[in-house]
């Protein structure tokens, strides 16, 4: 399945409402966010449909409780979740270069319940953390694991260690 958060152009919502993709439309789904349609197991109730050059396309998860980018090494640093931003917003920084990614979103008892691109800014003019501390671009689609899931990483290696002496929430972004 492929899911979303959007709004319809007129009116225009702020936060949106989450959608199940369906070729050239999609489907309002009854649910707040995608985090509270992942808590209650995958499913909800559908509602109007919208055709998909009429709506505007949001971040799927917008306040993640936790974002852990992973490195090579398959070990993790936290990135700020008040960075997350939509597709096709600025990242707000002149001279940051675009470094992309793969995120898993937790879904229902801590278990991946899509991916969706991710792409993290890094300036590599600015100090320390605050290289990577403004920007992380999420979605603007959800693919959830019945669809596949992206190759070339070990994602139960990951969603192991990031679960690790913790608990892991529906909306928790594991990166890599």
């Amino acid at each position: 399945m492929k899911l979303c958060m959007f709004s319809p152009r007129f009116p225009f919502l702020e936060r949106g409402w989450p959608g199940r993709i369906d070729g050239d439309k999609v489907i309002q789904l009854a649910a707040q966010t995608l985090q509270s349609f992942f808590t209650g197991g995958g499913q909800a109730r559908e509602h109007a449909e919208y055709p998909v050059d009429g709506i505007v396309f949001r971040a799927p998860v917008l306040h993640p409780p936790s974002v852990r980018v992973f490195d090579e090494d398959g070990d993790f640093v936290f990135a700020n979740p008040a960075a997350i931003r939509a597709v096709g917003e600025d990242p707000g920084v002149p001279g940051a270069e675009p470094v992309e990614r793969v995120a898993a979103i937790i879904g229902r008892e801590g278990a991946i319940g899509g991916f969706t691109p991710l792409v993290e800014w890094v300036a590599p003019h600015l100090r320390g953390a605050k290289q990577r501390d403004f920007a992380l671009i999420l979605g603007p689609i959800v693919t959830t694991p019945d669809e596949g899931i992206p190759p070339g990483i070990d994602w139960e290696r990951l969603l192991e260690h990031a679960a690790e002496n913790t608990a892991l929430y529906p909306g928790d972004l594991i990166v890599r």
